[in-house]
């Protein structure tokens, strides 16, 4: 996978971001009293991305963890190894297949995107948010982003109960993406070394 494939997934990724929430009004109040009280979570997630064409779909899954401010950790599984991790100022992404370590800065490779949305702590400086339609038995909001070179057109994160349940984003091709979390843990004690990362020995590595 090419160094700009890594940073689409992991900016796709980054939208797996959450955790249970307590019971609010509508899905707006939801998403900004996430941002609030839940500093830190893990959950197992799958990824389903269908391109514009219609062509056939890609699914991966695996797992993540993150804490405020921007730190991040993706491992996935299936159906290759990748690792994305952010300790909330270098981001590296990990292809053990190609054995290559590609290095941005977090401002850089974030912006206005998933990831400044859920694991962020400025919504109103970044997105424009809605209230939409239930459907699929979630209440759902949606986040515009301000900035016209985001990458994306729109992202909506899905609420089922109390727990948010699902993201799906639409990019500036028209391709799909649709997220659904597993087994969330919200405000977990993760250790600090989660979010560090060191390439391994004989690794190519790009900084961007």
């Amino acid at each position: 996978m090419t160094p700009p494939a890594l940073v689409r997934r992991a900016l796709l990724a980054s939208a797996l971001l959450c955790a249970a929430l307590p019971a609010r009004a509508d899905a707006v109040d939801a998403l900004r009293e996430f941002v609030r009280q839940t500093r830190s979570g893990s959950a197992d997630f799958t990824q389903v991305v269908t391109p514009a064409d219609g062509t056939r779909a890609k699914t991966s899954s695996g797992r993540f963890e993150f804490a405020r401010p921007d730190r991040f950790r993706f491992d996935y599984v299936k159906p290759y190894p990748q690792a994305i991790v952010s300790d909330g100022r270098t981001l590296w992404m990990h292809d053990p297949d190609l054995n290559q370590v590609t290095v941005r800065h977090v401002d850089k490779a974030l912006g206005a995107t998933p990831a400044a949305l859920l694991a962020g702590e400025d919504l109103a400086r970044d997105f424009t948010l809605a209230a939409q339609p239930d459907r699929d038995g979630m209440a759902w909001v949606r986040a515009t982003p301000k900035a016209a070179d985001s990458g994306f057109q729109w992202m909506a994160v899905g609420f089922k109960g109390n727990d948010l349940a699902a993201v799906e984003i639409l990019d500036r091709f028209g391709q799909r993406t649709l997220l659904t979390l597993q087994g969330l843990k919200a405000n977990a004690v993760l250790a600090p070394e989660r979010f560090r990362f060191v390439p391994p020995p004989g690794a190519d590595v790009l900084e961007q």
